[in-house]
């Protein structure tokens, strides 16, 4: 039985939804917080458990018959979280799992200017250490984190950020298909090759494709550090959100985030979803 966590959020629920498409439900097992938001998977046949990452015995009831556990990162970041997915993985190990995948990123590093990077690179690290079978899924950037950097920038026609580099911005529904592919036929020892979109974009070329879907102009402008502090923080952004955004465009112009692989088109069998794309979806007008 494959067994997906988190299957109540955005990747979880999709890598659930791919794999329907490919196997019985009846070999699909979720372990989520709350049931009763996974009621309609249930009645579709997928074996629905609570399990949660703070709770050892509910992980060991909700993985009970697992050949395959996917572990989708809590997004808890430091020791709290680290407690959380080392928790998952000794669950896995002792129900008896095969192997253990984790939602890692294609940034993973235990040096990474961005916070989260630290988180999965530790992550990555504990996996290693628990001696069982195991793929670190290094997925592309999630494009979704960019509508929440355009921010005001459509009604204001000015995208205010710092100097920034290009990131492999990439859809959850294409990475959750490359996880079902993955899970059903695919197999990596350790990190996967990068799961990525098929081009890397900066914010100047966002600008330009968001002008282009609004009909007017958007302007990159491009200020210093310190000034876009400022200006999160007369937005009324918490300090601890503050810090990992000045980590994401302080990583990127470090190139951490430039790297572009095919290996995602060949899993899912088309092209990415283009950033174009997906902004025309997701940008209100």
């Amino acid at each position: 039985m494959l067994i997906v966590t988190g299957a109540n959020g955005k990747l979880g629920r999709g890598v659930v939804e791919q794999l329907l498409k490919r196997i019985p439900a009846e070999q699909i097992g979720v372990s989520v917080r709350d049931v009763s938001k996974a009621r309609d998977l249930k009645d579709r046949g997928v074996r629905v458990r609570h399990g949660d990452f703070d709770d050892a015995d509910s992980l060991l009831y909700a993985f009970e018959g697992a050949s395959q556990v996917l572990l989708v990162s809590s997004g808890i970041l430091g020791e709290a979280g680290i407690r959380q997915h080392q928790t998952a993985i000794h669950a896995a190990k002792e129900s008896g799992a095969d192997k253990v995948l984790y939602t890692s990123h294609m940034g993973s590093s235990s040096t990474s200017y961005f916070p989260p990077m630290i988180h999965h690179a530790a992550t990555e690290a504990v996996l290693k250490e628990s001696g069982m079978p195991y793929t670190s899924l290094r997925n592309g950037f999630y494009a979704s984190s960019l509508v929440g950097l355009i921010g005001a920038a459509i009604n204001t026609g000015e995208l205010i950020v710092p100097e920034d580099g290009p990131i492999a911005w990439t859809a959850h529904l294409d990475l959750a298909q490359a996880t079902a592919v993955i899970l059903t036929e695919q197999s990596w020892d350790g990190p996967s090759p990068n799961l990525t979109a098929s081009e890397a974009i900066d914010m100047e070329g966002v600008a330009a494709m968001v002008s282009e879907i609004v009909g007017r102009p958007i302007y990159r402008k491009v200020v210093s550090d310190e000034a876009y502090r400022e200006h999160l923080t007369a937005q009324g952004f918490p300090e601890a959100r503050i810090e990992i955004t000045m980590g994401l465009f302080h990583a990127s112009r470090n190139g951490d985030f430039a790297q572009t692989s095919n290996i995602l088109a060949e899993l899912i069998g088309r092209p990415p979803m283009t950033l174009r794309d997906f902004l025309k979806e997701s940008i209100a007008l």
